[in-house]
């Protein structure tokens, strides 16, 4: 059977565990195997801003962040299962790859 590898991923923690949630629902009311959701790496992506006007005055840096968190699911994927998770409606923070294995 062929398995459907999920990767997600999304600045906002808890949208990204409710979307995970919804997956995993799917995949237990259908009847198929699943695994997850595994924790990746969490990426940071940080920006340093120089505060004050320029040219003039004491150089100080504020550096902001940002977090890219990241979930994998595994699903051993049927055509109907795949049609119920395509259905899950992801917001637009969210990024999702799905992609199939033998």
């Amino acid at each position: 059977m062929k398995k459907a590898r999920i990767k997600l991923s999304s600045p906002d923690y808890k949208l990204l565990e409710n979307i995970c949630e919804q997956i995993k629902e799917v995949a237990k009311r259908t009847g198929v195997k699943h695994s997850g959701s595994i924790p990746l790496p969490t990426r940071k992506l940080i920006v340093p801003t120089r505060k004050g006007m320029p040219g003039g005055g004491t150089e100080s840096i504020d550096k902001w962040e940002m977090r890219i968190h990241k979930r994998l699911i595994d699903i051993e994927a049927d055509e109907r299962t795949l049609r119920r998770v395509m259905r899950v409606e992801i917001p637009e923070k969210v990024h999702v790859e799905i992609e199939l294995k033998d």
